[in-house]
């Protein structure tokens, strides 16, 4: 996998040099001697890090297929084949989707974060261990809250009471 990572790099501008990559890649994958479960899951790896546009793979398929009627072993079926193209298509724009949600959680939670911390610091002066990690281990909600306490609370214990 570190060979069809790098290769995804070296490659990246370059279609005739990431199809002859991925050929390569294939038959090693093949030459291994490995089960098919785990020549599948290699190749999804290896398929979804050296994406091509359709005429190339349909070159890389059809490298597969020579490589299996030489080996006398069916590794993919079409069937197979199928639902890795679909898949890998889904699941990648599934995964680039919830990744963007999870960012943009995570983006949103160290911004509030960052807020109250600036807010307690400047009205409370710096901030005592205990406070630090009941902010470091909040979430989004018990951030906000403690951010519109801030504002009226007369001290620093009074800004946590409740959470």
């Amino acid at each position: 996998m570190t060979a069809a990572h790098l290769s995804a790099l070296r490659t990246r501008a370059d279609v005739d040099r990431r199809l002859a990559a991925k050929r390569q890649l294939v038959r090693l994958l093949y030459r291994q001697g490995w089960g098919k479960q785990r020549v599948l899951d290699l190749f999804a790896i290896l398929d979804w890090m050296l994406r091509l546009p359709p005429p190339q793979e349909h070159q890389v398929w059809q490298d597969i297929e020579a490589i299996e009627r030489s080996a006398g072993m069916k590794y993919v079926t079409s069937v197979e084949r199928m639902f890795i193209e679909q898949g890998l298509s889904q699941g990648l724009s599934q995964g680039l989707s919830q990744g963007r949600q999870e960012g943009r959680r995570e983006g949103r939670q160290e911004g509030q974060l960052e807020l109250v911390t600036r807010q307690l610091t400047r009205r409370f002066g710096p901030l005592p261990e205990w406070a630090t990690a009941r902010l470091q281990a909040a979430d989004v909600s018990q951030l906000e809250q403690w951010a519109d306490r801030v504002l009226d609370a007369p001290s620093l214990e009074a800004v946590f009471i409740g959470h």
